[in-house]
């Protein structure tokens, strides 16, 4: 067995500036607060000022470095998210670290302020804009990442060129599955990119599994809402190992470039993580996603998290 690993073994971030959007609950909640109290200046990036005033406090109390800030974004606006990223920017910052981690699971049609689904518009067109603004401020940086969220979903998940909107026909799980898929397709196509042009800047794709967190009951129906919560008491893992795969992802010296961590077992459900390489892991090959298969190529690695039942809370790395 390997060495063992989990977010007390995460190095020193002092000196380093990192955004972590949605970070007002959940695993976006337990990656700012994780990472501030390794020394890593956090912005919260919040839709919900009042929510993020509550999460700022837990993450200051935690804080061993720079003190926290808060700030507005609104995925589903994306004038909202220039305007971050115009704040941002304005202060002079040097950004080391991009959690890409907010989302909406499964509500009822609804639209983004630009007129566009909105899983598709919040998920994955939101960090996309979002992303693009911020760059520039990481270049340059040593190890500079972008970590971008995706889900088990992804499985599910086809891009529907056709009807991206859900105009013709939509159902929410579907929409679900295609946003998380373009997250996936978004950090890998970022990853090959970034490399081919000489950058410094990283991107990596986690996800948590299985891990009961409020996304389950922000916005699905009341049927849903009642099944996934029945599915957090019986099967689903905590936020806290949950937040491991992304943590793991931003470590300064972490994994490979153009991988995607993933916790292993039957759903990736109430498992403690075991990293292991594989030539071409579900998310590379797309398992039933021929977007995926078809738009990537085998050369890249995924990084599975392969996991067994243990009450240690530890990552095991071979």
């Amino acid at each position: 067995m390997g060495e063992r690993w989990d977010a007390g073994d995460i190095p020193d971030q002092g000196g380093r500036l990192a955004v972590v959007t949605g970070a007002n609950s959940g695993l976006g909640l337990v990656t700012a607060r994780e990472l501030a109290r390794h020394g890593a200046r956090v912005v919260l990036a919040c839709r919900n000022r009042e929510r993020g005033e509550a999460a700022l406090k837990e993450v200051t109390e935690a804080a061993s470095g720079p003190a926290p800030e808060l700030e507005e974004l609104d995925l589903a606006d994306l004038s909202s998210v220039r305007s971050f990223a115009d704040r941002l920017a304005a202060g002079g910052e040097e950004l080391d670290l991009l959690i890409n981690n907010a989302g909406v699971m499964a509500p009822p049609r609804r639209r983004t302020a630009d007129g566009f689904e909105l899983q598709f518009g919040t998920n994955h067109l939101g960090h996309f804009a979002l992303t693009k603004l911020l760059l520039p401020l990481m270049e340059g940086r040593e190890d500079a990442r972008v970590v971008t969220l995706s889900s088990t979903a992804h499985r599910m998940g086809r891009i529907a060129f056709d009807n991206l909107n859900g105009d013709r026909r939509y159902f929410r799980w579907n929409a679900y599955g295609q946003s998380k898929l373009a997250n996936l397709l978004f950090a890998l196509e970022l990853d090959r990119r970034l490399r081919a042009s000489g950058s410094t800047v990283k991107s990596l794709a986690a996800h948590p599994g299985y891990a009961a967190t409020n996304l389950q009951s922000a916005a699905a129906p009341l049927v849903d809402r009642l099944l996934m919560r029945l599915g957090n008491l019986v099967i689903a893992q905590n936020d806290e190992m949950g937040a491991l795969p992304v943590l793991y992802a931003a470590r300064p010296v972490g994994p490979d470039v153009g991988t995607a961590l993933e916790p292993g077992g039957r759903g990736g459900a109430a498992r403690i993580p075991e990293a292991r390489p594989a030539e071409q892991g579900r998310a590379r090959r797309g398992h039933r996603s021929p977007a995926v298969g078809r738009e990537r190529g085998a050369h890249r690695r995924s990084v599975r998290l392969r996991s067994s039942r243990t009450a240690t809370g530890r990552v095991v790395r071979s």
